[in-house]
């Protein structure tokens, strides 16, 4: 099992301290504080210190967070902030439009980077290898980086999300970053799987950074309990052969790595090498900050 940092010089982000279930973040020139569960330590820097740095703070509403699942909240302003703003991923060359959520996110989940970075090199090693444009399938897409670094690489980009705002926003994003031809779809991840499987489409890459639960455009249901193994097994029959790549990555806190690895390997079987992990952000002060783990099947 590997641990994956962000690397150091990717300018645009910053982890400058976590404990006492928040983290201290830098995205471009804004600097924030969100609740983070996971930093059960103390801070290293004092309240005074955070709240000097800080542009703005998410406050939880009543029930965030109750029962596994995340209320809305709202923002603080401790500096004037923009509402929105852009940062630069580099290392592959793309943009990202950011902004402030209800839900306290801000378009980015920066210890993804190293599953951007896969996700280039590996396309572009397709794309070499084969001397055709790679088919590329993001589940669950968010945002979008995942796609711009596969669209960066060369392929032919499917991008699906069941929220339609979101797939605006990424569709903002390739724009940004000076890239076209992205497909985008608003669409239950589950049913699209499915219909690709009935239809035989095969693709060179398969991205699946699933929630804990959600629900599809016209109220689908989706737990990962439930729904997990069932969609890895419709991928399993969509991904070509050879030349070709997964990349699974899960935030619920129940999930280790070893099983990530297990589910992937029992559906899709012995062949392909399988590499797992977990996506980690490190403080200025060393403390390791784990955020979700990721396994990836190479053909």
């Amino acid at each position: 099992m590997t641990i994956e940092y962000p690397s150091p010089d990717w300018s645009d982000y910053e982890l400058l301290d976590s404990g006492d279930g928040s983290k201290l973040e830098r995205f471009g020139r804004c600097v924030m504080i969100r609740p983070e569960p996971k930093a059960l330590w103390h801070k290293t820097m004092s309240d005074e210190q955070w709240r000097s740095a800080a542009h703005v703070e998410f406050k939880p509403g009543a029930g965030f967070a109750k029962a596994g699942k995340e209320d809305s909240g709202s923002w603080v302003n401790l500096k004037k902030t923009p509402e929105q703003w852009v940062i630069g991923y580099p290392q592959v060359g793309f943009k990202l439009r950011l902004g402030l959520t209800a839900f306290k996110h801000v378009g980015v989940f920066p210890e993804q980077a190293t599953n951007w970075d896969y996700i280039y090199a590996n396309t572009r090693e397709i794309a070499k290898r084969t001397g055709a444009k790679p088919k590329v399938l993001n589940l669950f897409a968010y945002t979008g980086a995942a796609s711009l670094a596969a669209c960066k690489a060369g392929a032919e980009v499917t991008h699906l999300d069941s929220v339609r705002q979101v797939v605006t926003w990424a569709r903002e994003n390739m724009e940004l970053s000076g890239l076209d031809g992205i497909r985008w779809m608003v669409e239950d991840a589950l049913k699209f799987a499915k219909r690709a499987q009935r239809r035989g489409t095969l693709y060179n890459g398969i991205i699946l950074d699933p929630p804990a639960y959600g629900r599809g455009p016209d109220g689908e249901r989706w737990t990962l309990e439930e729904s997990l193994y069932e969609i890895l097994q419709c991928c399993a029959s969509i991904l070509a052969p050879k030349d070709s790549f997964l990349v699974l990555n899960l935030y619920s806190n129940g999930y280790s790595a070893v099983l990530a690895e297990t589910l992937v390997r029992c559906a899709f079987g012995p062949e392909g090498e399988l590499q797992c992990g977990e996506s980690v952000l490190r403080d200025n002060f060393g403390k390791s900050l784990p955020l979700s783990v990721f396994t990836r099947l190479k053909r």
